[in-house]
């Protein structure tokens, strides 16, 4: 930090834990009045993880000057011998996480219901601004495979189901006969997240709502970003009764997905009305990502409790699958 001249020389350095798991450790470091949050692979974790965090440097880095919600790209260090990884310094974002709310939104969001839906047009509004991203001109022209996006999704995906699956999941081969005769045969390709709901962004204190900056830029990529949308929305309340399977907050009081939907076809400027095919893509996608995890659960209840929700999400796919006939 000192010799890239970065603020705080000469002060004590503060270091807090912040969160960390298999993948990423995060920690804030405090130098006199300088605040930044470092993040890196853990030592166990996958070699790979030092590209990957590498990767979602290029992409923080490129979104600095952007109206895209974002943490500061503050400085990087590729060079493993430092502290055992390759890690970047980001922003430290002065918000709140939806996932450290233990299912309940803060104050005022908690009592008052009509200060909610902000929450999720903010939700929107960030995808929506990403979409619109220059990502040639901000220089990551070779981050992901525009080309052939649709083609390669579902042979990547059912390939990588045929090396863990043990078995059968109804409406499999439904969704992705489906999937595979209904990809859009043209898109315009942007910048996308890839795993983009409320877990992944974080707001700032009190009404009314705004997003302070999407995080966890792991699966960052070029492709095509309403596929973003979809993953979004694919178990969003299709009404406003706030019946949902998004379990982790509390969807009384919010917009109904088409509201936010629209929001976002406002915002982004795309057109949305092929939405179902990117909803089939996520839904099926999801049920293949979690089946992993419930492949190797072993005895972790949280793992095992993936295999209805795997089920419900490959069923609710080919239903929505067999169900729509917009071409």
């Amino acid at each position: 930090m000192n010799d890239t001249g970065l603020p705080g020389k000469g002060e004590p350095v503060e270091v807090r834990f912040l969160s960390g798991g298999t993948q990423n450790v995060i920690y804030e470091i405090r130098r006199g009045e300088q605040s930044c949050v470092l993040r890196m692979p853990p030592a166990g974790a996958p070699p790979d993880r030092d590209k990957g965090i590498l990767r979602e440097w290029r992409i923080i880095e490129a979104l600095d000057g952007t109206d895209v919600p974002h943490t500061a790209a503050v400085g990087v260090c590729a060079d493993p011998e430092i502290l055992g990884r390759p890690f970047y310094l980001m922003g430290f974002v002065d918000g709140w996480s939806p996932m450290d709310q233990h299912g309940r939104w803060p104050e005022p969001f908690d009592s008052d219901l009509t200060a909610r839906p902000g929450l999720s047009y903010q939700l929107a509004e960030g995808i929506a601004l990403l979409a619109r991203v220059d990502w040639q001109a901000r220089g990551l022209g070779n981050l992901g495979r525009p080309d052939g996006f649709h083609e390669r999704q579902v042979d990547r995906w059912i390939g990588f189901l045929d090396r863990i699956k043990n078995r059968d999941l109804p409406g499999l081969e439904v969704a992705t006969t489906w999937l595979r005769a209904h990809r859009p045969l043209d898109f315009v390709p942007g910048l996308m997240h890839g795993d983009y709901q409320f877990a992944n962004v974080m707001y700032r204190h009190g009404a009314p709502a705004q997003l302070a900056a999407i995080v966890d830029w792991e699966m960052g990529t070029v492709g095509d970003p309403k596929l973003d949308l979809a993953w979004m929305v694919q178990s969003w309340p299709a009404g406003e009764s706030g019946e949902s399977d998004m379990n982790y907050v509390d969807m009384r009081g919010m917009p109904s997905r088409d509201q936010v939907v629209a929001h976002y076809a406002e915002v982004s400027g795309r057109q949305v009305d092929d939405l179902d095919y990117y909803l089939v893509l996520a839904k099926w996608k999801l049920a293949i990502v979690l089946e992993q995890g419930f492949q190797r659960a072993g005895d972790d209840e949280k793992l095992l409790a993936f295999g209805a929700v795997v089920t419900e999400l490959m069923r609710s796919a080919a239903d929505l699958a067999e169900s729509t006939d917009y071409r």
